[in-house]
């Protein structure tokens, strides 16, 4: 067992039954000297007062407000002491040793930066979302055109899947998600941290191209595994799609030039009405007709675009 000590940070909202079962498996798995912290983002389900009796240890954060993630992650992190940060999803169960696994290979591979692991979904296939590929001209050309739904997981036609690869072998990546990233405490603050203009999704793409540029490399350790509840934050399928979105224009704005963001925008909003199209062809209800509805709130990107959506406007 390591003796480098590692923080968590865990971010909910109205999780409480997902919350309490990640951190029965972080107890189970985490290594000893631990530091738990668990933001709470203004739930109403009784979150804080579950976890505070079942986890005595557990630092517990009450917001007040939905904060969104970056704002809660960074405000959990402000309250870390370790050598090492852990983000990690509520909506997930830490297998065990994964997380000493991790930390250890962090230990002994200082020349990466940022650290990510498998994730499988509860029914132990693999879930591609620990990691992706950064977005391109040309991937926001296939999810225009549809390219990247009639070939999914195409090395060409969808280049920010990341092929048919399948998390389980260790490879340098453009982007670790949030559902499971390490870094060391240093280079947290080194590079400030994720970025309070985002309120949900897209954040953790945002921090893994700045880190790049602080020249941090990014890896996938696969002996390192959750299981993967995609969503657990949000309730509704073409609300959680929207918010997508939104963070990907946010990501466009924040990462790309003027001009060029504007042209990815388009492409995003393109992508959306022929997934709305094809739904309404095809009659399947899906998230997209939400999606394409809502587009003159997400487009816009953050912050503007999470007030509007949550309104409904």
């Amino acid at each position: 067992m390591t003796e480098t000590s590692v923080s968590i940070v865990i971010v909910s909202f109205n999780t409480r039954q997902q919350t309490l079962a990640c951190l029965d498996s972080v107890h189970e798995s985490a290594p000893a000297g631990t530091q738990v912290i668990v933001v709470d983002n203004g739930s109403t389900d009784g979150s804080a007062l579950a976890i505070r009796e079942r986890f005595p240890g557990v630092l517990v954060d009450e917001a007040g407000e939905n904060l969104g993630f970056a704002r809660g992650v960074n405000r959990g992190a402000a309250h870390a002491s370790a050598d090492y940060l852990l983000l990690l999803n509520p909506d997930t169960i830490v297998l065990p040793g994964s997380l000493d696994r991790l930390l250890r290979f962090a230990v002994e591979h200082p020349q990466f930066g940022v650290f990510g692991g498998r994730t499988l979904r509860p029914d132990g296939t693999t879930d591609p979302s620990s990691c992706w590929g950064a977005p391109s001209i040309w991937s926001l050309i296939c999810f225009a055109t549809g390219l990247s739904t009639a070939f999914k997981r195409s090395r060409v036609f969808d280049p920010e899947s990341l092929g048919s690869w399948d998390r389980d072998t260790q490879r340098i990546v453009p982007i670790v998600t949030g559902c499971l990233l390490l870094v060391s405490r240093t280079d947290w603050e080194r590079v400030g941290g994720m970025d309070e203009s985002f309120f949900l999704y897209g954040e953790d793409a945002e921090f893994a191209m700045r880190t790049r540029r602080a020249g941090l490399t990014s890896v996938i350790v696969p002996d390192a595994v959750i299981v993967h509840e995609v969503g657990g934050s949000s309730s509704s399928s073409g609300l959680k799609m929207s918010l997508v979105m939104a963070g990907k224009v946010t990501l466009l704005q924040r990462t790309w030039s003027r001009s060029a963001a504007r042209s990815g925008t388009t492409l995003l909003v393109c992508g959306s009405g022929v997934r709305a199209a094809l739904e309404r062809v095809t009659r399947r209800p899906g998230a997209w007709g939400t999606v394409w509805r809502s587009r003159a709130q997400w487009r816009s990107g953050y912050p503007a675009a999470a007030r509007a959506l949550q309104r409904g406007d």
